[in-house]
């Protein structure tokens, strides 16, 4: 066959996101504290936006049971960003991949932590993005290759891994040494030497090497911790005792447009004008992306609270499984656009101030013909069951499985050693010997080690 050159014509379809879709859609990832912040900026920019000091929440609110409506908006079906998100968008944009896998990458980078870790299964990101497991697994290993190095790790051990492959100093080693470090959190060096094949001098000089590793390699990009949780969203118990959801206007200032000052600049020059046209096209735009924010915001609130009211009458043991997806379809939204509402937002309420994220769950099976469980809810009844034993009788993981059995909860073992870890509660060996060397009653131990952290 003769090599030639040639014209050839391909057809494909792309979004293209104007600057204003762009500022649109990211003002749905922002809390309240971010907004009211961006919103002074644009006022600094825009002499036609005027800023108003925030005033006690009015009509931006909702009773459970009449979710707010509204009529489709393209603005809800578009992916929105943040800041570690952009920094790891913009890298997986200039990559050349099959558009399953740069939508998988981009699905899997808006679902890190805000340390920079993957804290979902591939299989739940698979199902809940539609997308084949195959580019899941190849968005992840193309994540994994951004800049900050260890981005996208699913645990420690595969953070410091991928900082060290990025150096070029992954080798069998130093990789059976991160494997084997919990040898070196009990103090067995002799043993965690012999198994690396180095001598004493040259595991501490690895284990020197992994400590300057950044164990949280997403932490930069994140704002400054939060002194004071201040709540996007109010639930409230009404005299009937209904739920009434409330958007926390209180911390939003009202952004209104000064029509009489562009008016004042009509007999100017021609430069003038098409300031003045910018600025009000810009303004009068932000003021309608605020509207659809709070109108998006309030409807996600309340499907969320419908779905979960049980949890606000009785607690976390009520909580219910939940997805993104769920509130998406019903509420006819793009699931990524629930995502982002979600994100970093605090819900108020008589149990207290809960992250959004706390009432989206994992579903866990119930035998027979029990009903499902949600993750989180099995978690408590796991922590509450440690919190009752007693010393030396501690609860081994199996004897947790064969309980939650009883109950009609289907769980592995592994699941509950899993959840048990995850909520920092030791083994049942390790708590029975910090039980014997505290001297403490059984009670009082297991509530010093199964303080739930998030």
């Amino acid at each position: 066959m003769a090599i030639a050159p040639r014209l050839e014509l391909r057809q494909t379809q792309s979004l293209a996101l104007t600057p204003q879709m762009q500022q649109a859609i990211r003002l749905l990832r922002m809390t309240n504290l971010e907004l009211a912040e961006f919103v002074a900026e644009e006022a600094e920019k825009n002499p036609l936006l005027e800023v108003v000091a925030p005033t006690r929440p009015q009509s931006a609110s909702s009773t459970v049971g009449q979710a707010g409506g509204g009529d489709w908006n393209m603005l809800e079906n578009i992916a929105s960003t943040q800041s570690l998100y952009d920094h790891l968008h913009a890298q997986i944009g200039s990559m050349r991949l099959d558009a399953a896998v740069a939508e998988a990458a981009l699905f899997l980078a808006d679902e890190l932590d805000e340390d920079g870790y993957l804290r979902v299964a591939l299989g739940e990101v698979a199902e809940r993005s539609g997308l084949p497991a195959r580019a899941v697994v190849e968005g992840l290993a193309r994540l994994q290759t951004c800049d900050p190095a260890g981005v996208g790790a699913r645990n420690l051990k595969e953070c410091l891994a991928l900082q060290l492959r990025e150096r070029d100093r992954l080798d069998p080693v130093i990789q059976t040494l991160i494997d084997n470090l919990g040898l070196a959190a009990q103090g067995r060096m002799p043993e965690l030497a012999k198994l690396c094949g180095v001598d004493r001098d040259e595991l501490d000089e690895m284990l020197e090497e992994l400590r300057a590793l950044d164990s949280k390699p997403g932490e930069r990009f994140g704002a400054a911790p939060i002194q004071v949780a201040v709540p996007d969203v109010h639930v409230r118990r009404a005299a009937d005792s209904t739920l009434t959801v409330e958007l926390n206007t209180e911390t939003l200032p009202r952004v209104l447009v000064n029509n009489a000052y562009a008016a004042d600049l009509d007999g100017t020059d021609a430069a003038a004008k098409t300031f003045i046209s910018e600025c009000s096209a810009s303004a009068n735009w932000l003021v309608r992306s605020l509207e659809q924010r709070a109108r998006t915001m309030l409807r996600v609130s309340t499907e969320i609270v419908r779905r979960q009211e049980k949890f606000f009458d009785a607690g976390p043991a009520e909580m219910r499984p939940l997805t993104r997806r769920e509130i998406a379809e019903k509420l006819d939204l793009h699931e990524s656009t629930v995502s982002r509402v979600a994100a970093g937002k605090i819900l108020s309420c008589e149990q207290g101030t809960f992250e959004f994220r706390r009432f989206f769950s994992a579903t866990i099976h119930g035998l027979g013909e029990r009903d499902a469980f949600s993750a989180l809810a099995v978690q408590d009844r796991i922590r509450r069951m440690i919190l009752e034993e007693r010393a030396p009788m501690t609860l081994s993981d199996d004897r947790i499985v064969r309980m939650l059995n009883d109950q009609g909860i289907d769980i592995a073992r592994r699941t509950v050693a899993k959840y048990r870890e995850s909520m920092g509660i030791p083994s049942s060996v390790r708590r029975r010997r910090n039980m014997a060397n505290a001297g403490r009653t059984g009670r009082a131990a297991a509530a010093a080690l199964t303080r739930p952290r998030d």
